[in-house]
């Protein structure tokens, strides 16, 4: 048995340099990588594609870079126009260009290295000179254009840094967002006094509109009246006036009219007529059966 196992080892030893040696032969690069092969420690200006490659033994070393979309999150504190203390919270997605890969792993590094190095600094620096143009509001208000200020200043930082390095759009921005503003409790609390008072000022305007339309509605409706009374009233004016022209012009053509209408009148009384001069004082009453009074004797 002794002498059987001192004569695997060495078969063994072979098989395992073997199969180091078949190993060092080839690698496969994963999906969404490229591979950067440095070669005795220099970068090859040629990227490795996803697959598999033969490679020198014991001199190429291969590092793979992920091609695929990453994150980072950021959060940065800055002061608004209005002097407000900010807190943000920025999230970015980017990609690396996989033609430049080496250049950007020779000259920046990993793409973590990427993203300490060259990402989060230009989100610092980009959210300080956004926010500093705004006021607190107007970051709340106008997120949206906040959002795309962000968006372009970070594009511009990283364009600018790795031009300097001579690698260009090595790094693409795929997203900006914004997943938080944070500002001071004062002005929260100067916020919510704010919006309490614009929501009562509504309010008094929409109590105010309304009682000026019940005002409103309460005045036509008494001109409607009015107006109808008034109507009414010319109506019956008009009416009366068309009776009596109609009833004056019966009169001069029918003469007879007036002194039947006076004995339609006439409640059966004789009129008194005291007479002077000549004529003595009579009285018609006693016609009807009333004794007369004696006649007033002559003056002497």
């Amino acid at each position: 048995m002794n002498s059987l196992s001192k004569a695997l080892i060495p078969i063994a030893v072979i098989v395992i340099l073997a199969l180091a040696l078949l190993s060092s032969l080839f690698v496969v690069i994963e999906a969404g990588h490229v591979g950067v092969v440095k070669r005795l420690g220099a970068v090859q200006p040629e990227a490795l594609k996803e697959g598999f490659h033969f490679k020198q033994p014991f001199v190429d070393q291969i590092d793979q870079v992920d091609m695929r979309l990453l994150y980072i999150n950021a959060k940065a504190t800055a002061a608004s126009k209005d002097l407000q203390t900010v807190s943000a919270e920025v999230n970015v997605a980017f990609s690396l260009n996989g033609a430049l890969a080496p250049l950007v792993y020779q000259r920046v590094g990993s793409t973590a290295n990427v993203a300490a190095a060259l990402v989060e600094p230009a989100i610092q620096e980009s959210i300080k000179a956004i926010t500093a143009q705004y006021t607190a509001e107007e970051l709340v208000t106008k997120r949206a254009i906040v959002k795309q200020a962000i968006q372009q200043a970070i594009t511009t930082f990283i364009d600018n840094t790795l031009k300097e390095k001579g690698i260009g759009n090595a790094v693409q921005l795929a997203n900006v967002a914004i997943t938080d503003f944070a500002f001071s409790e004062e002005f929260n609390r100067a916020i919510e006094a704010k919006v309490k008072a614009e929501q009562e000022a509504l309010r008094a305007k929409n109590e105010k509109i309304m009682r000026v339309t019940q005002a409103e509605a309460s005045a036509a409706e008494r001109k409607l009246s009015a107006d109808a009374e008034a109507y009414s009233t010319e109506v019956q004016s008009k009416a009366r006036a068309d009776a009596i022209k109609r009833e004056a012009e019966s009169l001069r053509s029918s003469p007879e009219i007036i002194q039947l209408r006076a004995v339609e009148k006439w409640d059966g009384t004789l009129p008194r007529i005291q007479g002077s001069g000549v004529l003595p004082f009579m009285n018609i009453g006693s016609l009807g059966g009333e004794p007369s009074p004696s006649p007033a004797p002559a003056g002497n």
